[in-house]
C-alpha cells in the first residue's frame, strides 16, 4: 500500500466530455490516479515515489482514507532545512495531518473556496464513505476555466458586431 497509485472510477461516469462540464463538480475534473504514502513509511521512499512519478503531493491514507498530505514543500522544510535523515524519518512525523477535503459531489467553486481559505493548492476528493476517490488541483481548476474562455472567446470573435455590419478587420 505504501508505493500505491490508485485509480478511481467515477462515479455514475459519463462518456461525453460536454455532460461532465454540466455537473461542474470536483469529482467531474479531479484526476482518479492518486499517488499514496503510508505514514509509517520513511521520507526517503516517499520523496523518491514523488520523484519517480512526477508528482508534488502524496495522499497519505489508512484504509484508503485520507489521513495525511505529504507535498514536495513538507520535504523541503521540515526535513531537508531541518536537518532530518530522510531514510530515519517516516512521514507520519512531517506530513500536513487532517488534510481538508472534499466531496466528489461538491462544486468546483467550493473546491477553490477551501483553498483559498487554507492556502493551498491540492485537495484530496472523497467519496460519501470519506474512502479517497481522486485528487483536485488548482491547475485542474485553472485548465477549466482557460478552457470555458477560450470558448467564449471564439463564440465572441463568430458573432462580432463587425461582421454583422459587413466590415472586415
Amino acid at each position: 500500500m505504501s508505493r500505491s497509485r490508485v485509480q478511481v472510477p467515477r462515479a455514475g461516469e459519463q462518456t461525453s466530455r460536454d455532460a461532465t462540464h454540466l455537473t461542474m463538480s470536483a469529482g467531474s475534473i479531479c484526476s482518479r490516479e492518486v499517488d499514496t504514502a503510508n505514514y509509517a513509511e520513511s521520507v526517503l521512499d516517499a520523496a523518491r515515489r514523488m520523484r519517480d512519478r512526477q508528482v508534488g503531493a502524496l495522499i497519505v491514507v489508512d484504509d484508503m482514507t485520507p489521513v495525511g498530505i505529504l507535498t514536495d514543500r513538507d520535504l523541503t522544510v521540515r526535513v531537508l532545512a531541518a536537518g532530518l535523515d530522510p531514510q530515519a524519518t517516516r512521514v507520519s512525523q512531517v506530513m500536513t495531518p487532517s488534510p481538508t477535503t472534499i466531496r466528489e459531489d461538491e462544486s468546483i467553486q467550493a473546491g477553490v473556496s477551501y483553498m483559498r481559505a487554507g492556502r493551498f493548492r491540492r485537495l484530496p476528493v472523497v467519496g460519501h464513505n470519506g474512502r479517497l476517490v481522486g485528487i483536485l488541483a488548482i491547475d485542474d481548476v485553472l485548465e477549466l476555466v482557460a478552457g470555458e474562455l477560450a470558448d467564449i472567446g471564439h463564440l465572441l470573435k463568430r458573432e462580432a458586431p463587425h461582421r454583422w455590419l459587413g466590415r472586415q478587420t
